[in-house]
């Protein structure tokens, strides 16, 4: 009947027609039923095959936590679609990048690809978008495996409702950039950056500015951390992880946000810390940031000394070790 329906545990059932999707403005911004729809308008748009379907949901991600919720549910409405109407033809990273469509023309929030390409593809990749069609690849690489393993640790916060303070930082990325005379502040290079420093005061806030330095540092991370990941060099690892979270405190500044008085986050990362003090380990936000969660890498030996430091400040349950699976989105049945 063309009648899409999407019912998640505990939560309320969205429910709209096909055609009703091909327009995004027929969907509130920043609901679920966005998305949903936007994956549905995505699919159109690129010619894709659609019809209607009803489905129930159950998750074990935590939502506005920065562990990729969104991202996660696009891509499997995506691939819902592309296997009940498409017979399972369409590539995973074709499903990513309708998945980043529909958060950003229905939901309303200006993030990149990376989010829907890893859960899309799955494992741990390293993702070059400095090209018309992105560049991915897998990595063989598991903590699991060299003796370590990753833990969440959540706070508690919620950043579904910060959609402002995510929007902020693409927006002073790119006033950087023009204000320098170049599109993307991947063009800029540091030294380029620093020197254009005295001119670039008065035409951009002093934030802006220290989130552009933190952009082009993380972006020479990126490719020192694919190169130590592909070797399995865990103090490297280690190392570039550690630099990266005080640079997202210090510089990006995602950590907390001065519109709430709670600052979860950066409480975890000091008793991360402090629990961890002495160990070849590393902790830093984790996604987004602002409110959510924290990361630490840390000696399997480790693990469980590490969670009941952390769940003794922010409850049973709040440290989670995770494992990173190398299948992405997939049917089961």
């Amino acid at each position: 009947d063309g009648v899409i329906r999407v019912q998640s545990e505990g939560r309320r059932e969205d429910s709209f027609t096909v055609d009703a999707a091909r327009n995004p403005a027929n969907f509130p911004r920043y609901k679920s039923i966005g998305l949903i729809a936007g994956v549905v308008g995505g699919f159109i748009k690129k010619g894709y095959k659609v019809g209607g379907f009803d489905a129930y949901t159950v998750t074990e991600v935590l939502s506005g936590s920065g562990l990729s919720s969104s991202a996660a549910f696009e891509v499997m409405i995506g691939n819902i679609l592309n296997h009940l109407y498409n017979d399972g033809k369409i590539d995973n990273r074709e499903i990513a990048k309708i998945a980043k469509y529909a958060e950003n023309v229905y939901f309303g929030k200006p993030c990149g690809l990376m989010d829907q390409m890893a859960c899309a593809v799955g494992g741990f990749v390293y993702i070059d978008f400095g090209h018309d069609e992105p560049i991915v690849e897998s990595l063989d690489f598991s903590p699991d495996a060299e003796g370590y393993s990753l833990a969440i640790v959540n706070t508690g916060g919620s950043h579904s409702e910060l959609n402002d303070e995510f929007s902020s930082i693409p927006a002073e990325m790119k006033a950087v950039a023009c204000a320098l005379g170049k599109k993307y502040m991947r063009d800029v290079s540091e030294e380029e950056l620093i020197s254009a420093l005295p001119r670039l005061r008065g035409k951009v806030d002093d934030r802006a500015i220290l989130r552009a330095i933190h952009f082009v540092s993380e972006c020479e991370r990126v490719e020192k951390m694919h190169e130590a990941l592909r070797s399995k060099n865990m103090s490297e690892i280690l190392a570039i992880h550690r630099a990266s979270g005080h640079s997202s405190f210090e510089y990006l500044q995602n950590v907390f946000t001065p519109r709430y008085k709670s600052q979860s986050m950066s409480l975890a990362i000091a008793v991360s810390e402090r629990a961890l003090r002495g160990k070849c380990a590393s902790v830093r936000v984790h996604g987004g940031g602002f409110a959510g969660t924290v990361q630490a890498i840390l000696p399997s030996v480790d693990k469980h000394s590490y969670a009941e430091a952390v769940d003794a400040v922010f409850g049973k349950g709040a440290c989670m070790l995770l494992s990173v699976r190398s299948a992405g989105a997939v049917r089961l049945i």
